[in-house]
């Protein structure tokens, strides 16, 4: 294949691709370490990642840190 043709794929298809990645990660998880250390480990792959993402947009951790343990009405 060439290398347009994989390009083109994955602009068509990313949401799939990454689903059966993901999936094929979380079952290889599950069979060797359990379902719920699968969960756990998936839960801190989201919190890596939605950590990640604002800190490439560039938002400030401390006000993020705020934002998450102010106080509720």
């Amino acid at each position: 294949m060439k290398s347009l043709d994989l390009q083109e794929m994955w602009d068509r298809h990313r949401g799939k691709i990454l689903g059966v990645v993901l999936g094929l990660a979380f079952g290889w998880f599950a069979i060797i370490y359990g379902v719920l250390k699968a969960v756990f480990v998936g839960f801190c792959v989201g919190a890596g990642y939605y950590l990640g993402k604002r800190l490439d947009e560039h938002w400030n951790l401390r006000e993020l840190w705020r934002r998450f343990w102010r106080e509720r009405p």
